[in-house]
């Protein structure tokens, strides 16, 4: 059984995670506050701190490999079929630039896109719901995620 202290504190751990709509990597910086300062008080805090910064590692990982994927294949799908022209001096003007032969990469990034904003409002409820978990004193592992603290 866990005091209401602890619960408390990794309910904290996993709301503070939501700061990140207000502070950039406000989900890293202020868990690894919390989670610093108390992790040797209740293993349980502990516990709840490793997978609340577990699951927001890697979402960032799995947010840097969408966007190495979908950027490069936006960019090729729309450009490749522009004319260019070269002007004075090095600069170059795009001539003939339609949209109307999609190609599959582009769809492809649109769809790494959607996925990316998909996982960005699971990431929001799954906070959530890791807090009402945690406060009812549960243990909560978050899915996707790769352990990198053991």
């Amino acid at each position: 059984m866990e005091t209401n202290n602890s619960k408390t504190t990794a309910t904290l751990i996993h709301l503070s995670a939501l700061s990140q709509y207000f502070i950039p990597f406000g989900n890293f910086i202020f868990p690894i506050i919390i989670w610093s300062s108390s992790k040797d008080k209740s293993t349980y805090i502990d516990a709840q701190g490793k997978q609340s910064i577990n699951f927001h590692l890697s979402l960032l990982l799995y947010s840097f490999i969408m966007a190495l994927i979908a950027v490069p294949l936006f960019f090729v799908s729309v450009f490749s079929k522009a004319n260019y022209v070269t002007l004075n001096h090095g600069d170059f003007l795009i001539e003939d630039f339609n949209m109307t032969e999609v190609s599959g990469l582009l769809v492809t990034a649109i769809v790494i896109v959607c996925v990316f904003f998909l996982l960005k409002v699971l990431e929001f409820f799954l906070i959530i719901y890791a807090s009402v978990k945690t406060s009812n004193g549960y243990d909560f592992k978050y899915p996707l995620t790769i352990n990198f603290l053991k």
